[in-house]
């Protein structure tokens, strides 16, 4: 081998669902088992959420109430906003679902021919399985938006079903099958309609069978004595009825003209188109951490036995980019990315956007992967007008307010409690549009899109930041810390760190994105006016930066540490005593229920902060803790507990802050590389100063190749010593030799 594998592979079909390999175009996605004999593929659609009447929520009319609810904050009652609801019960998003499973049952061999071997490869996303002559292979298309599985094997002889009865899957689902036989293939579809609503879903699958028999078989087809097949499968989501047989000539118009036995192989045809577009995205960024060789030819599930093998990090890494890259088109990932084989998936399978859902994607413009923030960016967009509504209904003010959990179809607030009073998050909106403005800067051009979007934003710190403290600073009252309470208060209380370093980001960056307009000024003095961090007894920057408030220091997340990442607004180079004050937090803070995100979120904040030990220790953690599945699908808690894609698209993306870290002026290299990781080549990041970057590092020293599209100055950082300038011109490499870090 002359570097990393860009796949995975075992020698035996996967037993459990979450071992399946996975393929996704950021629409459909499948879960491949790989058994030849009776071989299951797992389809799944980002649309598909469960009607449980989340559908029709409504943020809660609190408005009216908020004056009262601030002053009773600010008089010290500490339980106030507990009272700050329409007294609704808890109500969950529309859980995702998977949508049925395409069964291909053949006849057993005689014997265990014992040569089983399935796999995936990441540059095309094709899964493919075979044993004794018997071959399959599936893919999702990027450029069809259909599903694609080929089977060859001489006097193929198979049954061809789709099964809706997955685990969890409501006995009261409304099922219909059917069969047809058309001069263009067989056409099977499965309609699914959900109990006591008009929603509904259909699988069409075209069957295209080269030679031998073919006739149906209820609630399937039967093929005997063939060639090959060729199956085309697609899921509508709908109300009403769907034409089926139009659904088919679609899928049909995708294959070449003639019959099945012409020299354009269909299958070559459909997948051709979808490399095109796959490959060359999976592979802008590649790593390459020096492994052994004999390692790297290991199965994943044999790998993952070596936690400490540079092996193990190379294939996590790929595999995280793969991955992240299929779950991520018509929406970004959800929890589980984009798929699960379980009806009843955990915490409705959302987009969990107070943290989640921007670790997972927060590779994705270092890692060149416009196409995660693009699938970010049409979520964000597609519900702005319910951001709207919120504002109104809770706080009465102009602009957005953004939910915590969203189903991808409803922006609306309407998920909180008691114990998570994730209605009065107000941080939400700058955290989940700061991925849009690194890839701005990366790219070096503003979307229209964000910047409509963040004057938003600052409209609504405009209408809400009314209050102040005695030293004339500006309150954000009622103010909340994901999802985290103070050691002596109740959750919703004042001045979260998040929330300050929120509305000034939020504010400054509004401007900066409006120059030229009589909002920048207003927003720039506005955003003078919010107090600074507070430092806590015990040396840390405190959660709360309101007098009396005590940390509470063992939590998963660290939603007060925004300032430090994915911010620059501290910083060891430019606030070194904040810097000290937010690694001493970091110190101090507790790992809770050894959550997946808790670990890697810690890593992300440590490489800012210049750790590379505690990078280490919480690398250490999670691939020492049995997060990931045989799939290289990761679990939200040890020992492969919860299905849950956090793990798994997250470490990318400290793989490279650890190497490789940029601002729109500053370049950082190495800053906080684990001992774990002596030597190595991290290929294609991008920087938001508009480079790509090739590093190389040995012990001795590293060498890194920029390759700029912007001329400008950025200061250069490393471990070596103090800042130096760099000046880049466009379109020339820049060579930098470093000594030894």
């Amino acid at each position: 081998m002359s570097g990393p594998v860009h796949g995975t592979w075992e020698t035996a079909p996967a037993d459990r669902w979450e071992d399946a390999f996975l393929s996704g175009n950021g629409r459909h996605g499948i879960m491949v088992f790989g058994d030849p004999n009776d071989d299951r593929v797992i389809v799944n659609h980002h649309a598909l959420v469960r009607p449980n009447g989340a559908e029709h929520a409504r943020p809660p009319a609190l408005a009216a109430e908020l004056p009262q609810l601030q002053d009773r904050l600010l008089a010290g009652d500490v339980t106030a906003a507990e009272h700050f609801t329409d007294g609704r019960e808890l109500q969950w998003v529309q859980p995702f679902h998977p949508a049925f499973q395409i069964r291909l049952r053949r006849p057993a061999p005689a014997e265990d021919p014992g040569d089983h071997r399935r796999a995936v490869d990441f540059t095309t996303g094709v899964v493919t399985a075979r044993c004794d002559g018997r071959r399959s292979e599936a893919f999702v298309s990027r450029a069809d938006d259909v599903i694609v599985q080929h089977v060859t094997e001489p006097g193929l002889t198979v049954d061809v079903a789709l099964d809706h009865q997955l685990p969890g899957a409501p006995c009261d689902l409304a099922v219909g099958h059917s069969v047809v036989l058309t001069p263009e293939g067989a056409l099977l579809t499965l309609r699914v309609r959900h109990p006591g609503s008009d929603r509904a879903y259909t699988g069409i699958t075209l069957a295209v069978v080269t030679g031998g028999t073919t006739r149906t078989s209820l609630p399937g087809l039967r093929v005997d004595g063939a060639r090959s097949l060729l199956l085309l499968t697609r899921v509508r989501r709908h109300t009403g009825e769907l034409d089926a047989l139009a659904e088919a000539h679609a899928l049909r118009a995708l294959l070449p003209d003639g019959d099945s036995d012409s020299d354009d192989d269909p299958y070559d045809r459909l997948l051709a188109r979808h490399t095109e577009l796959h490959r060359p995205a999976y592979l802008r960024v590649g790593l390459d951490l020096g492994a052994d060789d004999s390692e790297r030819a290991l199965p994943g599930s044999e790998l993952l036995s070596r936690p400490k093998s540079p092996a193990l990090l190379e294939r996590l890494f790929a595999a995280g980019r793969y991955h992240l890259l299929s779950a991520s088109g018509m929406f970004p990932p959800r929890l589980t990315g984009l798929w699960t084989g379980d009806w009843n998936t955990a915490w409705a399978g959302a987009f969990t956007t107070d943290a989640n859902l921007n670790l997972q994607t927060a590779s994705a413009a270092a890692g060149a992967l416009p196409e995660v923030t693009e699938a970010h960016a049409a979520l964000i967009h597609g519900q702005r007008e319910h951001w709207r509504d919120n504002a109104r209904a809770i706080f009465g003010t102009r602009g957005v307010v953004a939910p915590a959990h969203t189903d991808g179809e409803s922006g609306h607030i309407y998920h909180f409690s008691r114990e998570y009073p994730l209605h009065l998050w107000t941080a939400g909106a700058d955290w989940l549009l700061k991925p849009l403005v690194d890839q701005d800067e990366t790219r070096g051009a503003r979307d229209p899109r964000t910047a409509a979007a963040l004057a938003e934003v600052a409209r609504f710190y405009e209408d809400f930041l009314t209050r102040t403290d005695d030293a004339g600073n500006l309150v954000v009252v009622p103010s909340y810390s994901p999802e985290n309470r103070p050691a002596n208060a109740s959750w919703a209380t004042i001045n979260a760190a998040m929330d300050l370093s929120a509305a000034r980001h939020a504010l400054l960056t509004a401007a900066h994105y409006h120059p030229d307009t009589p909002d920048a000024d207003r927003w720039r003095t506005l955003a003078d006016r919010l107090p600074p961090h507070r430092v806590n007894e015990d040396g840390a920057l405190a959660e709360w930066a309101w007098p009396g408030l005590t940390d509470t220091y063992d939590h998963r997340h660290l939603s007060h540490l925004y300032g430090v990442w994915p911010l620059d607004e501290i910083t060891p180079y430019d606030t070194p005593g904040l810097a000290a004050a937010a690694h001493r937090a970091l110190e101090l803070r507790g790992a809770e229920n050894d959550s997946a995100h808790g670990h890697l979120h810690h890593a992300l904040i440590a490489a800012r902060l210049r750790d590379g030990g505690r990078v280490a220790h919480a690398l250490d953690q999670v691939l020492d803790g049995d997060f990931f599945h045989g799939s290289l699908m990761s679990a939200h808690y040890p020992r492969r507990d919860v299905y849950n894609a956090d793990a798994a698209h997250t470490l990318p993306a400290v793989l490279i802050e650890m190497l490789v870290q940029s601002t729109p002026d500053r370049l950082v290299l190495l800053p906080a590389v684990p001992g774990t990781c002596p030597q190595g080549r991290l290929r294609g990041v991008r920087t938001r100063f508009g480079a790509e970057i090739d590093l190389t590092w040995t012990p001795g020293g590293a060498t890194a190749v920029l390759k700029p599209s912007r001329s400008l100055r950025v200061e250069l950082r490393t471990s070596a010593g103090d800042a130096q300038p760099l000046d880049l011109v466009a379109g020339e490499d820049h060579v930098l030799s470093l000594g030894a870090w």
